[in-house]
């Protein structure tokens, strides 16, 4: 069977991922579309098949855990012939070496694609397990006929989870294939370079960071942003802010991705082809 598992850690905040689906705007309380991804993900003969089934319940730990016991449940798994791939949560509690635990992660089972040898792999383009939320926006170009191949794509951002893979994927020379620039909070001419873009991708983790002055006429603006915004309207009283002030781009865009509504289940859908990669042994 196709097993994975999560290792969480509660009371250590977690951003909040956006649901993803077709770019369309709609507010947080109304229903969420379907997951979208690619036709590869299932083969036609694999379609009439029992499918496996997914098992695994998540593993808990308080935020007082130690590193040495995260650090054991990790070689558990990594030894469990039931386990196929896992993910341990981030952020981490900062008592423990967050690299220390991804280095302890065996990387024929890290579907998060976080491990180094997983990382490098990815960047001279060998087959490997890819950070979910970068292959799920190249996963959402790609279903949308975005065309890349010698586009300028501006990378916001440069997170070891989102912008230096994000970059690496715009770069490779299959489905990609642009010039890439990566900005960040000491970028001089950060403006200057999104008005030239023609995708940009934001992860910088500041509401409404993205104005209408830094996008062009045209452009395709991805936003990976998800912060918490009190919100008195709302029953729960927050909602989900992304990184681009969406009312005011979205007119000048080509495509933008809402939030939520744009990135977050693509995240989950890759997370979960990266598990079913582990399961058939087709990477590693």
């Amino acid at each position: 069977g196709l097993s994975g598992t999560l290792i969480g850690v509660t009371g250590c905040s977690t951003p909040l991922q956006g649901v993803y689906g077709p770019p369309s705007s709609y507010d947080d309380d109304e229903p969420q579309p379907a997951v979208y991804g690619p036709p590869e993900f299932f083969e036609d003969d694999d379609v009439d098949e029992p499918q496996p089934e997914v098992y695994g319940p998540p593993e808990s730990f308080e935020d007082d855990v130690t590193e040495e016991e995260l650090l054991a449940k990790v070689e558990e798994l990594n030894h469990d012939d039931d386990v196929d791939g896992f993910i341990v949560q981030l952020p981490l509690p900062k008592h423990i070496d967050e690299q220390r635990v991804i280095m302890a992660i065996d990387y024929r089972k890290d579907v998060d694609g976080f491990h180094p040898i997983n990382v490098g792999r990815m960047a001279i383009g060998l087959p490997c397990f890819i950070s979910a939320t970068p292959l799920g926006i190249m996963t959402l170009l790609q279903r949308y006929g975005v065309e890349t191949s010698g586009k300028k794509c501006v990378v916001l951002g440069r997170s070891n989870i989102v912008g230096k893979p994000m970059a690496q994927l715009m770069m490779q020379k299959n489905y990609g294939d642009a010039t890439v620039t990566v900005c960040h909070s000491h970028s001089k001419t950060l403006k200057e370079e999104c008005r030239e873009a023609d995708i940009i991708v934001a992860a910088v983790g500041r509401p409404d960071f993205v104005t209408a002055d830094m996008v062009r006429e045209g452009a395709v603006v991805i936003d990976v942003g998800t912060t918490r915004v009190k919100d008195d309207t709302r029953k729960s009283g927050y909602r989900l802010n992304g990184d681009v002030k969406f009312d005011e781009v979205a007119p000048r865009c080509a495509m933008i991705t809402p939030v939520p509504g744009g990135v977050g289940p693509m995240t989950i859908c890759s997370l979960m082809r990266n598990t079913l990669l582990a399961a058939k042994h087709e990477i590693y």
